[in-house]
């Protein structure tokens, strides 16, 4: 995540509390009505039309957050993170990561968005930088890696529109990953979302592998 996302996380955050502290009779009935507590972080991150993560701030809250001088304190941190930020979450939508989604690569139903990726690269799909082959050797050496538990692909999906591909491979003892997020997707945040979601997946795949990015998770 980029120190401006970070920023912009927490200030959807604060304002989330902000905004609890406020409406804090609506919250309660909320959190009162809701059977367990994801369906009151769903019920609240709906009231306050913020993401899971802010939801998950606010029912957290202590009581010692709900008096006078916490609500100031967390109004001046706004303040600041406000003076700080060139942007909102609002124009990074997918920074919050709550919509997307990874999806293991399919040579079957994914050869558009690789090659879309190679169009705007250049380069071969497994990392080492030599120009790029046929598309479908391609693919079928990537298959060969994943089958040999030396890679693992990943097609970056917004509901059903392939916004981009995570790529992870197996080299030196560690696991090189490589973001790419389609050109017309670009700066609103689906990288860092994606890189952020591809740690656990890579995890499962590559369990105690140290991983490596190797490319900015806003794309190339």
């Amino acid at each position: 995540m980029t120190d401006h996302d970070k920023v912009a996380a927490r200030r959807e955050i604060a304002d989330a509390l902000l905004t609890a502290l406020d409406r804090r009779h609506e919250l309660l009935d909320a959190i009162v009505e809701a059977e367990d507590r994801p369906a009151a972080v769903a019920a609240i991150s709906q009231l306050l039309g913020a993401s899971q993560r802010a939801g998950e701030a606010v029912i957290g809250m202590s009581f010692e957050q709900l008096t006078r001088e916490s609500r100031r304190k967390i109004k001046a941190e706004l303040d600041d993170l406000n003076s700080q930020l060139t942007f909102t979450l609002n124009e990074r939508p997918a920074s919050s990561g709550d919509t997307l989604q990874l999806r293991l690569f399919s040579s079957h139903v994914d050869r558009d968005i690789f090659a879309a990726r190679t169009a705007d690269v250049g380069a071969a799909g497994d990392g080492s930088g030599a120009p790029a082959g046929d598309l479908d050797n391609e693919i079928g050496s990537a298959q060969g890696r994943v089958s040999a538990e030396e890679a693992a692909w990943f097609v970056v999906l917004e509901g059903d529109d392939k916004v981009g591909m995570i790529f992870g491979e197996l080299s030196g003892g560690e696991v090189n990953v490589r973001v790419w997020i389609h050109p017309e997707k670009r700066g609103r945040g689906y990288g860092t979302a994606a890189l952020r979601k591809s740690r656990s997946e890579m995890a499962s795949y590559f369990p105690a592998v140290p991983m490596v990015v190797r490319a900015p998770g806003a794309g190339a």
